[in-house]
């Protein structure tokens, strides 16, 4: 299978896949496939990992072109929707593992927050993991990653594309909101 051909698959069955579905105060209301919980613009639940090197640096990574949403976009945090049946910390360890290869780790969580955009409305859980360990990139998920200051990666978001609700994610963690 070449890789777009694997691309679209993967798309397809994420659509298909049943996600944490919840309301306004993050209760939870059941599960639904991903594509029909964006489609009726109903809240999901959605995990942003900070990985960090042991010298501080923070792992962005670019997007594939074939995401739903935010395709081909810089992103500050490894991470994804929750699944039906997870919580908030089990699914920041699957999503770190999937998209960047990392396990193993402590992840520590800095608090939740509500992302409001019309195709895509989040609560949203921020943790933060430290690691040294080669990055296995999921292609499918990620076309590229790099370490950079976390300040440089904030910049870098006024000349390229970032996905708004991972800087939101990071800004928090740095308090600056």
């Amino acid at each position: 299978m070449d890789t777009s051909a694997r691309e679209a698959a993967h798309r397809a069955a994420s659509d298909a896949e049943l996600v944490a579905w919840v309301d306004a105060d993050d209760r939870p209301l059941g599960a639904l496939p991903r594509a029909e919980l964006r489609e009726r613009g109903l809240i999901g639940r959605g995990t942003f990992i900070l990985l960090f090197n042991g010298a501080g640096q923070l792992c962005v990574h670019r997007r594939t072109l074939s995401k739903a949403i935010y395709p081909g976009y810089w992103d500050v945090a490894a991470g994804g929707m929750v699944q039906a049946g997870e919580d908030y910390g089990e699914s920041a360890v699957r999503e770190l593992a999937e998209e960047l290869g990392i396990t193993g780790v402590a992840l520590r969580e800095h608090g939740r927050f509500f992302f409001d955009q019309p195709d895509n409305r989040l609560w949203c859980a921020v943790f933060s993991a430290v690691s040294d360990a080669p990055l296995v990139l999921q292609p499918e998920e990620v076309l590229e990653a790099r370490f950079v200051p976390p300040q440089e990666a904030l910049r870098e978001a006024f000349e390229r594309p970032y996905c708004p609700d991972s800087l939101e994610a990071l800004r928090r963690y740095l308090g600056m909101l």
